[in-house]
């Protein structure tokens, strides 16, 4: 987040792009990437979004849109925009066996940038929410174990002492499949909506515990800092 201001005698009308909603990108709509792929300045490349919420394994809120724009080393950083010229992504990553563009590139939704501007304006750095639980994938097996319609949730395999969870009432072994009204279909899908509760909040929790439908209610604390060993 960077703040620019203006000195005397510097035009008064600063170029800026405006950020969209990445929410709204639809699968197959044109998309324009801009960057500087191997120290040439100013490149343009077009494509289309070919998937959106795309998991790679970058971390705990992994979403991202995969498109077919080229995007090579020096794009990153980069806008990708629509073809209102709106910034619905920032250009990030490729999945390459050579280094170069294979037409698969990834870029971070803009509305995820834009849910920590706040705090990054304001503090200096971003606040997320902490339920305190380890979570793993449901599996075939242990839908069939656990007697589930379907594998859609997250299991909880752990739960930190005194944490927000363990203070809820939830327990391990519980299967979470609704926060605060969002649909957990998948493991991936808890972090990132656990991550975007201000801490402080009171939020619902639906769990299947022993087979049977149980609503939560469980403060979110801050996510603790990690500090250097």
């Amino acid at each position: 987040l960077i703040k620019i201001t203006r000195k005397n005698g510097e035009p008064k009308n600063f170029p800026f792009l405006l950020m969209g909603d990445s929410e709204k990108v639809e699968v197959g709509e044109w998309v324009v990437a801009i960057g500087n792929p191997f120290g040439l300045s100013h490149t343009v490349t077009t494509g289309v979004i070919s998937a959106k919420g795309r998991v790679i394994g970058a971390g705990p809120y992994d979403e991202f849109l995969q498109t077919d724009a080229s995007i090579n080393p020096g794009n990153s950083g980069g806008p990708l925009l629509n073809m209102n010229g709106d910034v619905v992504g920032i250009n990030t990553a490729i999945y390459s066996g050579s280094g170069g563009n294979v037409g698969i590139g990834f870029a971070l939704p803009i509305n995820m940038a834009k849910s920590i501007l706040y705090d990054l304006k304001k503090n200096g750095k971003v606040t997320r929410g902490w339920l305190g639980v380890m979570i793993q994938k449901i599996t075939p097996e242990l839908q069939e174990s656990f007697k589930l319609d379907n594998a859609n949730g997250a299991l909880v395999n752990d739960i930190s002492p005194n944490g927000p969870a363990a203070q809820g009432g939830m327990k391990r072994g519980d299967v979470i499949t609704r926060f605060d009204g969002v649909e957990i279909t998948s493991m991936e899908t808890l972090p990132k909506q656990v991550a975007s509760i201000k801490p402080g909040k009171s939020v619902k929790v639906e769990v299947i515990r022993e087979g049977k439908h149980k609503m939560l209610e469980i403060k979110i604390e801050p996510m603790k800092e990690e500090k250097p060993a």
